[in-house]
């Protein structure tokens, strides 16, 4: 059965490719979630146009995205932590602070999936995160200090 994909669907494909799976499959699994529809001409013109909107969308993400960090003070994300003796911090800091920080300083709102970062941060100094969108690579340069008690 011939399916248009409206979410990425690991070892199927990515978001707007049209794909031919089992009939099973797509009406069992793929159609019923939400991840896929029946690729008839009327659905395939439809998810077309969706995606022009979504790459129109993406592209003012990112000019968003590059005004955003132009507007943080000397380039840098400040968040302040509790260190314990050795500077080290007590609770790592985690995507969904930095989402919060960057908001507050910034009003952009950043997606979870766009960041690169592998494990909580747990180093006070400065630290750069790499968010990737559309296939290129941005950074955010995270000034971490102390917090004073």
């Amino acid at each position: 059965m011939k399916i248009i994909l409206i979410k990425d669907v690991k070892k199927v494909g990515r978001k707007f490719e049209i794909k031919d799976v089992a009939d099973g499959f797509a009406i069992n699994s793929l159609i019923p979630s939400g991840s896929a529809l029946p690729a008839t001409e009327g659905n395939i013109r439809s998810v077309e146009s969706r995606k022009v909107k979504d790459t129109l969308s993406k592209e003012e993400f990112e000019k968003g995205l590059e005004s955003a960090v132009a507007k943080l003070k000397d380039g840098k994300l400040l968040i302040l932590g509790k260190v314990n003796d050795k500077g080290h911090l007590f609770a790592g800091i985690h995507k969904e602070q930095i989402i919060e920080e960057f908001k507050k300083q910034t009003g952009t709102e950043l997606p979870l999936d766009i960041f690169e970062l592998e494990k909580p941060i747990k180093e006070v100094g400065e630290q750069t995160v790499n968010l990737k969108v559309n296939g290129k690579s941005f950074e955010i340069k995270l000034l971490i200090k102390a917090e004073s008690i």
